[in-house]
This record gives structure tokens, sequence and C-alpha cells, in this order.
């Protein structure tokens, strides 16, 4: 990943309208900006948020607050607890999320 040069800023994810994407069941709300081609997100999924999709971007996920769970086209489940961070490159590992209590993610793609 490179960068243009652009200058230094502070984003305030309140201050981003929020998307909302349902899922299955449950949503998740979306806070994005792009610095160049990278898209920069605060993701928040509700409690019993499963995925609609399954997917095969790549990303780089912060958990911020909560848990989620990481199901792998594969079968394996992986959990994702505050403080941990999971990496995933593109049409590598498609992926499809779940969250029992809910979570606030930060994510990179």
């Amino acid at each position: 990943m490179k960068f243009s040069p652009f200058p230094f800023s502070i984003t305030d994810f309140a201050d981003i309208t929020p998307e909302i994407k349902p899922g299955i069941t449950g949503r998740a709300e979306w806070r994005t900006f792009f610095r160049d081609e990278v898209r920069i997100r605060q993701v928040t999924y509700s409690p019993e948020y499963l995925a609609d999709h399954w997917c095969s971007k790549g990303h780089i996920i912060y958990c911020i607050e909560g848990a989620m769970e990481t199901e792998l086209a594969n079968g394996s489940k992986h959990i994702l607890q505050k403080g941990l961070i999971y990496t995933v490159g593109d049409d590598s590992d498609a992926h499809r999320t779940y969250s029992k209590e809910g979570c606030v993610l930060l994510i990179v793609d």
C-alpha cells in the first residue's frame, strides 16, 4: 500500500453519517472515509448480526469493543475479541461474520 502525499488530519467517526447494511439477522452500521484507494471504516454490528454474503475482499480488522466470529468457506470458525486484529488477503479465504452480542471494529481495506 502506498499513500499519496496528503496533509495530516484527524477524523471523528461520529461526524460521518452512518450507512446501514442489513444482515440475514441484525444490521451493520458503516462510517466510512477514503484515503486514496484505501477504505477506512468504523463498523458496528448489532447483537445477532449475521452477514448476508460471503466476502472475498482482503481486510485488516481491529476489534475495538465486543467480539465476532468469522467463518471461512472451508468451515473453520475464528473468534476476534476486543484488542485483537485479523488480516486476510484479497481472494484468499472467503469469509462471513456473526456477532452474538454485537461489536465495534476498525476495518481497513
